[in-house]
């Protein structure tokens, strides 16, 4: 969680940018963490209590969203993508009862910068620090996913695919019918 909130810890932030999912869009992150870690029933202790999905449009399709939608209507874009997403991430389990985000217990946030990191090209080069921030657009989703379903009861994991021939399912943001509307 702590990195996660990374965005609403800087000093100019106005406004913070709350948590999401197909039942909200203000959410706090204090209840993320509540929901995530109380969503825990018979899972060993070295089996991992979420994973983490990073959704990024590309420098193309942020701009068409910024000159279609305005900046403001672009979150909102972005999160029914993201349901949209989570959708096909759920049924991608092949599982009976798991047919949608809302059969997952899941919660997204977007986040609008991304920083050099120790590995970049351009910090062992020497022309950037790391923890600068990444010059042009960079909006994109970050969202947790319990290991668990939304009932508690299913354990769930992409890297398993014991219940029968897992996809990665990985479509652009254009490839999904109706995702403007």
């Amino acid at each position: 969680m702590h990195y996660l909130e990374k965005e609403n810890r800087i000093k100019d932030k106005l406004e913070p940018e709350f948590w999401f999912n197909h039942t909200g869009n203000r959410i706090e992150s204090y209840e993320v963490r509540h929901l995530i870690d109380s969503n825990i029933a018979k899972l060993c202790k070295a089996d991992a209590k979420f994973f983490l999905v990073n959704i990024s449009p590309s420098q193309k399709e942020l701009k068409y969203l910024e000159e279609s939608y305005g900046k403001k209507e672009m979150n909102k874009q972005l999160r029914k993508y993201a349901e949209k997403v989570m959708d096909e991430y759920a049924r991608n389990f092949k599982r009976e009862g798991i047919s949608s985000a809302k059969d997952l217990m899941w919660f997204g946030k977007i986040e609008h910068h991304r920083y050099y990191g120790y590995k970049d090209k351009e910090v062992l080069n020497g022309e950037r620090k790391r923890g600068e921030r990444k010059e042009g657009s960079q909006m994109h989703i970050q969202i947790i996913v319990s290991r668990k379903d939304a009932t508690n009861k299913i354990k769930l994991s992409p890297l398993n695919n014991s219940k029968g021939k897992n996809e990665v399912s990985v479509r652009p943001f254009t490839s999904f019918p109706g995702y403007l509307d």
